[in-house]
């Protein structure tokens, strides 16, 4: 009998017996007083008056009406570049020991300062993440073995008063102490830079090891684990790795990416969604009978949920200014939201970048929809990364096949608008037929895209390619890493 893990897993029963989930709307209103309350001698919090804020009789619109929204660009233009200039009490009290260098689906780097109440706020939604595993049909021996955390290396790049990685490596850099006895691959093999030779190193070490989870974004973990599977001369990594029962996905939707995913495994693994991102951890799923995420609502971050239609964003794809935004209170069900945030690193009404949808209101629970630039609007067939990936679905399942990326433009050829694809498939597929599978998805689930079909937009275009095509342009192009993401959409100048 596993009797350490069992002991452990009864330990954790009882801590979420005795500490049942928070009520959301009094969690998140004490979490805009404490960020008020501790940003408010700040540059930002004395020019946007904190202080008169939290004096006021309604808190929450006094802190609406006086603070604006913000996309990067305008909260670095404005107040971040002090912090990377060395200043200090910028938007957050002290200085700044670290910066996540933002390798998501934009081009441009971002720097996201991460002070030291975000690595904690990460940290306890860390646990919060191990204790929802009660939920879960687990053996008692699993919280006895190593997890696998796969993510940018963890050797910081070091600067004149500060350090700068990726929001993986450097969570990765500051875990506490006892569990580095669980994680794998270890600070030595993580902080390794190049990321071929950090996945030769997790080959050749891995007969050595007793993996029980794997986190990551979906590309790299399978990417990572056919090179186990091939230097280890395996079927699957169940044969290297009996006990592995669960893998966290983040960063990325995971259903794309689980067909090719299982073609690895000897039987399904737990499958639990997380949302982490450069500027905190902001959601785990709690549940296995749903895939939507719980919302972290005690940890530092203070949501607010702007409607995604079009009359609320401007051409840059910014929130205009003014538009009304809702909180967790008065936010409703299966309606799209951009997500705006509030956190203890000294981002202010921030848009994150991602659209969301309240799939469970008294749970708090989201599932992504997309991302606020990943939105294809140029003659009108709005269309988000949600009615992409059901294209792609229903693709899939039309040709038996896995799409493990793609990629979308709207572009003009000859004057005339099409939807070009480009998607990886190492199947040999007919392009045209694929086409005809996806116009008429797209056509069937979005009244605006088939309005747009009967108009300016001409046609779909579909080029299939091996997915290493996709790997080998971010690394020719962005880079080769456990956090680099592929963009679902690019504009017409990039994808050309």
């Amino acid at each position: 009998m596993a009797l350490i893990g069992e002991v452990i897993k009864k330990a954790i029963d009882f801590t979420g017996y005795i500490s049942p989930e928070p009520n959301p709307v009094r969690a998140q209103k004490a979490v805009l007083k404490q960020l008020l309350k501790k940003a408010r001698l700040t540059a930002f919090g004395k020019k946007y008056g904190f202080t008169k804020i939290l004096e006021s009789g309604d808190v929450l619109k006094a802190f609406q009406d006086a603070v604006p929204f913000h996309d990067y660009d305008k909260i670095y233009n404005e107040w971040w570049k002090y912090l990377v200039a060395g200043h200090q009490n910028v938007t957050w009290p002290g200085g700044q020991k670290y910066f996540a260098l933002s390798s998501g689906t934009t081009s441009n780097k971002k720097y996201i300062p991460v002070p030291d109440d975000m690595i904690n706020a990460i940290r306890k939604a860390g646990i919060q993440q191990v204790m929802s595993l009660k939920n879960f049909e687990l053996p008692g021996d699993f919280f006895e073995k190593q997890i696998m955390m796969l993510g940018s290396t963890t050797g910081l790049s070091p600067e004149e008063d500060h350090e700068e990685g990726e929001i993986s490596g450097i969570s990765a850099s500051n875990i506490p102490t006892w569990f580095k006895a669980f994680y794998k691959p270890g600070l030595e093999i993580s902080s390794i830079r190049d990321w071929d030779e950090r996945v030769a190193r997790i080959a050749a070490e891995a007969p050595q090891w007793d993996i029980g989870s794997i986190s990551g974004i979906p590309s790299w973990v399978e990417l990572m684990l056919k090179e186990v599977i091939r230097v280890n001369k395996l079927k699957t990594i169940h044969d290297i790795w009996p006990n592995l029962n669960v893998y966290t996905s983040g960063g990325v939707a995971f259903e794309p990416y689980r067909k090719s995913l299982e073609k690895l495994f000897a039987r399904p693994l737990v499958y639990i969604d997380t949302y982490l991102a450069s500027e905190g951890y902001l959601a785990t799923q709690k549940r296995p009978d749903t895939d939507s995420m719980t919302l972290i609502v005690n940890n530092g971050i203070f949501f607010e949920f702007v409607p995604f239609v079009p009359e609320n964003i401007d051409e840059d794809g910014m929130v205009k200014q003014g538009v009304k935004a809702h909180t967790l209170q008065d936010a409703q069900q299966d309606v799209e939201y951009v997500l705006m945030i509030s956190t203890v690193a000294g981002a202010w009404r921030y848009m994150i970048g991602d659209t969301v949808i309240i799939t469970d209101k008294s749970r708090s629970e989201i599932r992504i929809s997309g991302r606020t630039k990943h939105y294809l609007n140029v003659v009108g067939e709005q269309l988000s990364v949600q009615k992409m990936n059901l294209a792609i679905e229903k693709f899939a399942s039309k040709f038996d096949t896995t799409v493990e990326e793609f990629t979308v433009s709207t572009v003009a050829d000859d004057d005339e608008f099409y939807m070009r694809w480009y998607i990886g498939s190492d199947k040999k597929l007919d392009e045209d037929e694929a086409a005809r599978v996806i116009d008429e998805e797209l056509s069937a689930n979005n009244k605006n895209y088939k309005v747009a079909r009967n108009k300016a937009l001409k046609g779909v275009k579909v080029k299939v390619v091996p997915a290493a095509h996709f790997y080998k342009w971010s690394e020719e192009f962005k880079k080769l890493g456990g956090q680099a993401k592929i963009p679902r959409v690019m504009k017409e100048d990039e994808f050309r």
